[in-house]
């Protein structure tokens, strides 16, 4: 009975159910490698009662059976798709209307139909041209799995195992019907990945298609050459892994390129642009254009690698479900160095880029958002060797050198680079979008979009001013003075970093001091910031000249083991080379008040910040009123310095610290909801926290709320707690503090993980 138009849906749904079949019968029409091997998953994994094979030749259907792929070989469409609840079409997408039209009126209402073909728009545009519309249980799909391989004796059950199956629903498909095709594939092995069906086609053709047609023509071309058998004989590996994709079935990829026809010639005309740019750059003997261009990809390759495989930072953190296990107690003893600045590093990366000549750093964080940041520099053209080691050489381009971005920027978790990056990209001539994770789309940033628009600039935000920002390129800025109604050095380095390019004088007066590294590593750069009490002003049109840049450990990572020897008995740790810069030793200067034993040992100056060496052992902290002046200056540690007070005799009290409420997370409630949860009372307020000292500290479960800092800081807090603590979404500790979890073994702090971290 043919099929009515508009399909009817009479609610026959897919029912997943422990140990039995998804469906009752299942026909896949073609008998190759993906149609074969997925009817024979099928079977081996008892996802379907009976599963049948159609295919054009017969006798590869018989063969099927004898091969245990299929249970039963149709000898006609109609034997196959009759009584069926799935349907798959596993023929050339070029085959894929008539096939259509054949199977037509023996296609029930209720049956789900999907496809494997490497082009969805083509597939779709068939259904609708063949049944008049595209019935909600029609779900497009594509195994993103194969082999040079073909035909039916090629089919293997494990073809589909650890490799990706995107499915490219409607709006309105119908439920059940994703529902029971996704188990399906799920329980091949598969990873199912869903996206629209234009979306799929274009990166498909970015990724498979293309590849595939260099490796046909590079094969063809060499083929032809009077050295070919040599060629051959004498490829090395890589040129035989590369070139095996052109073993593929010439009349598979003959229609998959014909059918994504638009989407393969974009990225055709984008690769043959590029190719042309390397070939201009050989015949002139401009070995920088390819300098940039190959340490671009290969920093791109990696970068890419470790984000699909989970550790980058662009990874969804909050899939990764890292957890903290923490066993109380404990002394904390060694010798040890924390990791580079996170903040100088950053800035390292932007002013290098911008520079006239090489900046070489040293000591650079190698966490995921300085990484983010170097990264996002190499999108815009910028040729950055490294890192390795800690190492960074930065071809720099001048103030005026950096290229449209291909796409968004994606910063990760940082919301120092945005802002940072919002400045710097407010005056090019070029549009650029700014994007993040889920923490970092949650934080607020219309406190640096709302001055740069005074000076000029054109910023689109998502609602709430959060990310992601739209930055629009081509709008001259004009200097402004700026009152920050809250301290912050993100927002004074950005509104310094936009009135490098702006017209006239830019001026920035802050409440309180906060960190200066913006100022001091322009300076070093060689553009001077005019500084007068609280006010810093920059004025635009000068340029920056490369220098050698050591980054110091990052003072905020080593607090964490400055309150963990503090608290803990019996403990004598010393902490090298941390950055001593005056705007940012307020958690050294709020811990000696409240009794700390820290020693400042060989005090020196490199690269005009000072450092120096720490000596902490255990004390018994009292409770202070924290200065207010003091605030600013640790702005980033309270969250441990919470942990200190909870130790410490007597009451401390924290004012004046709005911004830690816009952080990452409302650090100051988080906090209090984690001390809770281990049996500690505090008392928020709207601007800060009240703590009771001395409190027992008890075991229990913590929610970071992807926080690092909170994560870090309750794992130092089990060093004076009575019981086991498990954190929550730890994930984000890569982010600001790579290797955290073996330095915290290193010194004496028991914790493990769960989940890949």
């Amino acid at each position: 009975m043919p099929c009515p138009s508009p399909w009817r849906l009479p609610g026959r749904g897919v029912e997943v159910a422990d140990n039995q079949p998804l469906f009752q019968r299942v026909a896949v029409i073609g008998l190759g490698l993906i149609g074969g091997s997925l009817a024979s998953a099928i079977r081996s994994h008892n996802l379907a009662r009976v599963v049948v094979g159609f295919d054009q030749k017969p006798e590869d259907a018989a063969l099927g059976v004898d091969l245990d792929v299929i249970d039963q070989a149709a000898t006609t469409l109609e034997q196959a798709v009759r009584g069926s609840d799935l349907v798959v079409l596993a023929v050339p997408v070029r085959a894929t209307r008539v096939v259509l039209e054949q199977i037509r009126p023996w296609l029930a209402s209720d049956a789900v139909l999907t496809d494997v073909g490497s082009t969805k728009s083509s597939f779709v545009a068939d259904v609708k041209a063949v049944f008049g519309n595209l019935s909600p249980r029609v779900i497009p799909g594509h195994p993103i799995a194969g082999s040079e391989k073909s035909g039916i004796r090629a089919a293997n059950p494990d073809l589909f195992a650890n490799h990706k199956v995107i499915l490219t629903p409607a709006d309105d498909a119908d439920a059940a019907a994703l529902s029971g095709l996704t188990a399906l594939w799920e329980g091949t092995g598969a990873t199912v990945l869903t996206m629209s069906v234009a979306y799929h086609d274009e990166v498909l053709a970015a990724t498979s298609h293309l590849p595939h047609l260099i490796a046909f023509s590079l094969v063809d071309t060499l083929a032809g050459e009077d050295e070919n058998m040599d060629i051959f004989r004498y490829a090395a590996g890589g040129f035989r892994d590369f070139t095996r994709i052109a073993a593929s079935d010439p009349v598979m990829w003959h229609d998959i390129f014909l059918s994504n026809r638009d989407a393969v010639l974009r990225v055709i005309d984008h690769f043959t642009q590029d190719l042309d740019q390397l070939r201009a750059a050989i015949a002139n003997g401009d070995g920088a254009t390819l300098l940039r261009v190959f340490s671009r990809a290969k920093a791109a390759r990696e970068h890419f690698s470790k984000m699909l495989s989970g550790q980058a930072y662009v990874t969804n953190n909050t899939d990764k479900q890292v957890i903290f296990s923490m066993q109380p107690g404990g002394s904390v003893r060694g010798d040890i160095r924390v990791p580079g600045d996170k903040s100088m590093s950053h800035r390292s990366i932007m002013l290098g880029a911008l520079a006239e000549g090489i900046t070489e750093v040293k000591g650079f964080l190698e966490g995921e958002d300085s990484l983010a940041t170097l990264q996002a520099f190499r999108d815009m053209g910028v040729t950055i060797e490294g890192p390795e080691d800690g190492f960074v050489r930065i071809h720099g381009v001048g103030m005026h050198g950096l290229q449209a971005p291909r796409g968004p920027l994606y910063l990760g978790n940082s919301g120092t680079a945005m802002r940072l990056f919002s400045g710097l990209l407010a005056a090019q001539p070029f549009d650029s979008e700014l994007t993040g994770d889920a923490s970092l789309s949650k934080r607020p940033m219309g406190r640096v979009a709302d001055p740069l628009r005074a000076m000029g600039a054109v910023i689109d935000t998502a609602e709430g001013g959060r990310p992601p920002l739209r930055i629009r390129g081509g709008n001259p800025l004009t200097g402004i003075h700026y009152e920050m109604p809250v301290a912050s050095a993100q927002v004074k380095s950005c509104l310094l970093l936009a009135g490098l390019y702006a017209e006239g004088v830019t001026s920035v007066t802050e409440p309180a001091p906060t960190r200066d590294h913006t100022e001091r590593m322009l300076e070093g750069f060689g553009y001077h910031v005019h500084c007068d009490g609280a006010t810093a002003s920059v004025t635009g049109g000068g340029k920056l000249t490369a220098c050698a840049i050591d980054v110091p450990a990052d003072i905020s990572s080593a607090a964490f083991f400055l309150v963990a020897a503090s608290i803990a008995p019996d403990s004598d740790l010393t902490l090298r080379h941390v950055g001593m810069n005056p705007t940012r030793v307020g958690v050294i200067n709020i811990l000696r008040q409240m009794g700390a034993n820290i020693e400042v040992l060989e005090e020196r100056v490199i690269g005009g910040e000072p450092v120096a060496d720490l000596r902490v052992r255990s004390a018994e902290l009292r409770g202070i009123d924290i200065p207010e002046d003091q605030v600013p200056l640790a702005i980033d540690e309270f969250p441990v310095l919470f942990i200190a007070a909870t130790c410490a005799k007597g009451r401390t009290v924290l004012r004046g610290a709005e911004e830690l409420r816009v952080k990452e997370s409302d650090r100051i409630q988080v906090m209090a909801d984690g001390l809770a949860a281990l049996g500690v009372e505090t008392t928020v307020t709207p601007d800060g926290i009240v703590i009771e000292g001395g409190q027992t500290i008890g075991g229990g479960t913590v929610e970071s709320h992807e926080d690092h800092r909170i994560s870090m800081s309750f794992a130092v807090a089990s060093l004076r707690a009575t019981g086991p603590i498990r954190i929550n979404d730890c994930a984000n500790v890569a982010t600001s503090f790579p290797g955290f979890v073996d330095l915290a073994k290193q010194t004496g702090i028991q914790i493990s993980t769960e989940g890949e971290f």
